[in-house]
């Protein structure tokens, strides 16, 4: 496929578990109906990955870096994207994310409007455990199950993030399906001063709800040690940026302001050292004077640290 208006690449995980299969590929399945103008690529050598890109007519690329763990890194996958891909866009996208048409719409809007930009959104959580229609009344029947039992997810973590081709050439090795890289990638489109555009109430997207037998521990991907690592990578706290630092959004298909609130107008006077003045002291800076239970909490581990050093 070279004409491509947009590449889908995702990292999944193993086709083992029963419901992991069938809501990896409801998800897969969704964004295959969006038609020739995406093109889809599934990164990893994970058991059962090579044998649903083939089933589902997929492109697979099974070599991608991977960090101690086996967790292949996001760094990685944008290589790989680039370098197989002609498309002017790209799209990581989470593996349980159903989509709906609307999202190249907003799209090819955004891009009328707007060079260089991140487009992030809200989604909805919902409970499916069969397999979908492998047709494009796979739509309908997700809208359906977002009216019916859906529960929009508050505005704290992103499942997809959109983006011309020639933005986030350089990334740190995040840990793809651990937190902080979503963050990280709001934050580092502030810094480099395109807009974050919150798509939420042009794009329809839907999470299927999972547990997470898939680790060891059975703990939630926020508490992670790979979490810690990542949140590391990206500078540190003062990095955690979510769709509340959106500039624009999209209303009444137009890219448009944000309307300013004292919270926003807080907010973007904490960032203002980070997004701006481009100072990494003094964005941390701002941050603990904004968050002073945290900065007492970091200085309490440091003492503890110091301490423990003096002592050895």
């Amino acid at each position: 496929m070279t004409d491509a208006l947009v590449t889908f690449f995702t990292a999944p995980k193993p086709f083992i578990n029963p419901h992991i299969k069938i809501i990896q590929r409801n998800a897969i399945q969704s964004w295959k109906n969006l038609g020739d103008q995406v093109e889809i690529f599934l990164i990893g050598n994970d058991e059962g990955v090579g044998k649903a890109a083939s089933e589902l007519q997929v492109r697979h690329f099974p070599e991608v870096r991977c960090n101690a763990q086996g967790t292949p890194l996001i760094s990685s996958m944008l290589e790989i994207a680039r370098a197989n891909s002609h498309s002017p866009y790209l799209c990581i996208i989470n593996t349980d994310i159903l989509v709906l048409p609307e999202m190249l719409e907003t799209l090819k809007m955004t891009a009328k409007q707007r060079d260089r930009f991140l487009l992030v959104g809200q989604r909805w959580d919902v409970a499916i455990t069969e397999l979908l229609p492998q047709d494009a009344s796979i739509f309908s029947v997700i809208r359906q199950q977002i009216q019916s039992i859906g529960r929009l997810h508050p505005p704290m973590g992103s499942d997809y993030f959109l983006f011309p081709r020639d933005c986030y050439t350089n990334i740190p090795d995040f840990a793809i399906g651990r937190a902080g890289w979503d963050n990280w990638m709001i934050y580092k489109a502030r810094l480099e001063g395109w807009k974050v555009i919150d798509g939420s109430h042009a794009i329809t997207i839907a999470h299927q709800d999972h547990d997470y037998s898939h680790f060891k521990d059975g703990k939630p991907h926020y508490r992670q040690p790979e979490t810690k690592v990542n949140v590391q990578l990206a500078g540190g706290a003062y990095t955690i940026f979510t769709l509340h630092d959106a500039q624009r959004s999209i209303q009444d298909g137009q890219v448009k302001h944000i309307p300013l609130t004292w919270k926003r107008f807080w907010r973007e006077v904490e960032i203002f050292p980070t997004t701006t003045l481009k100072s990494e002291w003094l964005g941390k800076m701002f941050y603990y004077l904004f968050h002073p239970r945290k900065c007492y909490a970091w200085l309490r581990i440091s003492l503890k640290k110091k301490a423990e050093k003096e002592q050895d």
